[in-house]
């Protein structure tokens, strides 16, 4: 019984947990101007599906298992996004061309065009950092322990 009621409750509790998740990430946008990059910008969509999915599994128990499940992925999605992200801002590897990586421009003309084209932060500069990690990286942990999280509850909507 008490699994039972322990998923029954995981779905609105990740909801909220994406909720403040996103609630802080337009603080630090608005609040304290960190002004996101593209991929910053990319790792908050998943939540947005979470806060969807997790009401929903809080609403239909039939599909709850399957709903959570979901939840897990689109936490594991972030990760991966936040993990790609903490990679570019340590230069383990390249950043997307979007991210204000390097232009091919042959003219003057068309320099011009690139640079008034760029995206105004870059993807491999972080903006903050606390304990050594950036924000991507707190997001990749974070992500990654809610990903678990849903997992595990989408396992006890399963039992009988």
């Amino acid at each position: 019984m008490q699994a039972r009621l322990s998923a029954v409750f995981a779905g609105p509790a990740l909801a909220l947990l994406s909720a403040i998740t996103l609630g802080a990430a337009f603080v630090a946008q608005y609040g304290f101007g960190l002004t996101p990059c593209q991929l910053c910008l990319w790792q908050r969509w998943p939540y947005a599906v979470a806060i969807l999915l997790g009401l929903l599994a809080w609403k239909l128990p039939r599909a709850r298992p399957l709903l959570l499940a979901l939840l897990a992925l689109a936490f594991a999605t972030t990760a991966g996004i936040a993990l790609f992200h903490t990679g570019v801002e340590m230069k383990w590897w390249a950043g997307l061309e979007s991210c204000g990586g390097g232009g091919t421009a042959t003219t003057l003309e068309a320099l011009r065009a690139q640079v008034l084209a760029a995206p105004i932060v870059r993807c491999d500069e972080a903006a903050f950092r606390f304990l050594g990690l950036s924000m991507a990286g707190w997001n990749m942990l974070w992500a990654s322990l809610l990903a678990v999280l849903a997992l595990l509850s989408a396992k006890k909507a399963m039992t009988p």
